[in-house]
């Protein structure tokens, strides 16, 4: 290699986690490919080579001495799209009251939908790409994100089509997932509203969306229901997802087993066998700290269980109304610090392994030659001072397809 256009030399640490294209368990999630005083060249958008030391010439050259490079981050689990502030919840979550009297007193997930159907699409798009902003700043570089504060067709629609158009706006690549099946709209029974979602909600969907989710859990979708959802979502092509087990255990991460879902997130009340299936068939765990956090839990999913039964795990912040984050470097803190993952395995699932669960692993997640130039330079002396150090913006520098933002 000649010239290139831009190259990060002198890293403490250059983290490429080049290696097997496919979702990393147990011991592969602490083998970050990690290059000492490693160097990174970038041209045309791309990742032309990694060493140590590397030797070009480049238009712009960076000098990462004392800091760490890595890729981007992936957000596999965002509700992006949505409109209003739900900030008034706080009080009373403070004295005590549960979800559903939160519910009862105006809040919740209807509050959301109400503001979410009345908002044009122009303002949804003002809103959520003050999000993505605040994503990219600390180092997102590709997010996933769900309809499902509609819940009915139009409005869910409506969320979709803002997410393509901001997928053309802004530097964040957005991956669409439909979400129809967020939550019982209180006009229909259960049953009546997985009719819409399968018969009139799907079938609009193609084009909008690459995966179709739903909550699974008690008295929302049972596992019956979900499946019905899920398989059609299939017939169209629509590659299924599912919140499971959040609250308690239905046998969601069964039903993602079975239905062969690329991912099944939350599973803070998962079996054991569960697990296994999981396991068993290669579906990616994503855990959502921030939600336990946000609802101050005690309760988190038990990652470090899943790892070492042979789950493969991604981290992600679940951005919604409820848990309003936009900072993955958070979610990996509360990996380590609440889930008892290492700062490997944590780093693991914050980005290759996140990639996998949406599939766009072949493109990002990992800094390898071919795929994309989505490089963070973070100022802290190698990965496990993200977790140790908390409370700040570590990531100085983004680079989104080969281009210094």
């Amino acid at each position: 290699m000649e010239t290139a256009d831009i190259l990060i030399k002198n890293a403490n640490e250059l983290i490429t986690l080049e290696g097997p294209n496919s979702p990393r368990i147990d011991e592969q999630m602490s083998d970050l490919t990690i290059i000492q005083n490693g160097s990174v060249a970038i041209k045309d958008g791309k990742i032309v080579e990694t060493g140590k030391d590397l030797k070009c010439k480049a238009e712009k050259i960076i000098d990462a001495s004392g800091k760490i490079v890595m890729p981007g981050f992936v957000d596999p689990h965002t509700h992006l799209v949505f409109a209003g502030s739900r900030e008034f919840e706080l009080d009373m979550k403070l004295r005590g009251l549960s979800y559903m009297e939160i519910l009862k007193k105006g809040g919740g997930i209807f509050y959301t939908v109400n503001k979410t159907r009345e908002a044009t699409s122009d303002e949804l798009i003002k809103q959520s790409k003050i999000r993505l902003d605040n994503m990219f700043a600390h180092g997102t570089t590709t997010c996933e994100a769900k309809s499902g504060y509609g819940l009915e067709t139009k409005t869910e629609l409506k969320i979709l089509k803002v997410q393509k158009k901001l997928n053309d706006i802004h530097e964040i690549d957005i991956v669409s997932t439909f979400l129809g099946a967020h939550a019982i709209p209180r006009e229909h029974s259960a049953d009546a509203y997985v009719d819409i979602v399968v018969d009139e909600m799907i079938p609009k969907v193609k084009g909008l969306a690459e995966f179709c989710d739903v909550f699974c859990e008690a008295e929302v979708f049972t596992v019956e229901q979900s499946k019905r959802i899920l398989e059609a979502g299939k017939k169209y092509g629509l590659i299924p997802k599912i919140h499971a087990d959040e609250i308690v255990d239905t046998g969601g991460a069964s039903l993602a087993a079975e239905i062969g879902a690329i991912s099944a997130d939350h599973l803070l009340m998962s079996s054991d066998k569960g697990i296994n299936e999981m396991a068993q068939k290669g579906v990616i765990g994503v855990m959502l700290p921030g939600t336990p956090f946000s609802l101050m839990q005690d309760n988190y999913a038990p990652a470090r269980k899943m790892i070492d039964s042979g789950v493969p795990i991604a981290l992600a912040t679940d951005l919604n109304p409820n848990c309003w984050v936009e900072n993955m470097q958070f979610m990996i803190q509360l990996g380590c610090f609440n889930m008892k993952m290492t700062p490997a395995e944590a780093v693991t699932a914050a980005t290759f392994n996140a990639a996998c669960a949406i599939g766009v692993n072949d493109t990002v997640g990992s800094l390898e030659k071919g795929k994309k130039a989505d490089v963070i330079i973070l100022d802290c002396p190698n990965h496990k001072s993200i977790p140790y150090h908390f409370g700040v913006n570590l990531v100085e520098t983004v680079i989104k397809n080969g281009k210094i933002i």
